[in-house]
């Protein structure tokens, strides 16, 4: 018998879920959203998880920042909540970028904030480096020209263990993994395999990797199944060097010119985002400052006291 998934600590701060219609070349597709806080704050905190995760990841940091936050956190497409895409190639970071902009459109913001893991801090970089090079875009205001409802002012951003460069081995690592038919006769096997896959999320409790695993697997015929799109692996194995370095080229252009306090999170041991790649961000780019978590890899899960708390700090120094 399946052990049983226990549900937050708290039920009354559970999220809302909704869902917003994006456009993919192959056409429609539903892309789920869990949000926190006060759904007329327009003062909007976009968290976006990373590669093989979803929206849940972020529970903990959105509970600390409900107040302050209407906190948005997405299942990326392909994950979760989220419809699958018909087009496994369209699994790529301006898929991404695109659905996005609708939610943001949804949202109608009058400040964006962003925390992105990973692959979400690239979609964050992505399109801040698009608004930035928009011609829509409005510099007396520093506003996202995204052809919304209303310009959205730029407000701070948090790039989670990821940069415009990344580390070839550890994208060698997650690539043996991400399209594996992973399948598990108990929810206690999902967790042991959670632990096992994910050692540079550093030391959970047993209730953490439980958190950790709970909404990246679900029960399906009577096995539990990971629940994301095993197609995504598609894109990802098909890139090519030269398509690598030309991305990487865009992004540190992107980065050079990102015009907002940025914070960037590095675990320590992290094999995706090189010591000297951050120390090269914050080089070159005045805006930036580093904080670096010790015992963690790829990535810090932002559940732990002293990650949220150098988040929230962050976001919230200019309305102290």
């Amino acid at each position: 018998m399946s052990a049983a998934v226990p549900p937050l600590a708290h039920p009354d701060l559970q999220p809302r879920l909704d869902f917003v219609t994006c456009a993919s070349p192959a056409g429609l597709h539903r892309m789920a959203y869990w949000e926190w806080g006060d759904a007329d704050n327009d003062r909007v905190l976009l968290c976006v998880h990373g590669l093989t995760r979803t929206g849940r990841d972020f529970d903990l940091l959105a509970q600390a920042l409900r107040d302050d936050y209407r906190v948005v956190c997405p299942d990326v497409v392909g994950r979760g909540r989220s419809d699958w895409l018909a087009d496994p190639a369209a699994y790529v970071v301006p898929q991404y970028v695109a659905d996005m902009v609708t939610l943001i459109a949804r949202l109608r913001p009058t400040r964006l904030d962003w925390v992105g893991t990973s692959m979400g801090g690239l979609i964050g970089l992505a399109l801040a480096g698009m608004a930035t090079a928009s011609p829509a875009l409005r510099p007396d205001r520093g506003s996202w020209g995204l052809g919304v409802a209303a310009d959205v002012p730029l407000g701070r951003m948090v790039f989670n263990d990821v940069g415009p460069a990344l580390d070839l081995d550890g994208l060698s690592r997650i690539g043996e993994y991400v399209g594996q038919d992973a399948r598990f006769d108990s929810f206690t096997q999902a967790v042991d395999y959670v632990r096992t896959t994910s050692p540079g999320f550093g030391p959970h409790d047993a209730a953490g990797w439980v958190a950790l695993t709970e909404h990246v697997f679900h029960e399906h015929d009577g096995q539990w199944v990971k629940h994301y799109d095993l197609r995504m692996a598609q894109p990802f194995s098909l890139q090519t060097p030269e398509a690598m370095a030309a991305g990487e080229a865009l992004l540190w252009r992107a980065w050079d010119h990102l015009p907002v306090p940025s914070l960037i999170l590095r675990g320590a041991q992290s094999d995706i985002l090189s010591a000297d790649t951050a120390q090269q961000m914050v080089t070159r780019n005045a805006n930036a400052r580093c904080v670096e978590f010790l015992g963690v890899g790829h990535a810090p899960t932002l559940r732990s006291n002293d990650q949220i708390q150098t988040i929230r700090q962050f976001l919230l120094a200019d309305s102290c």
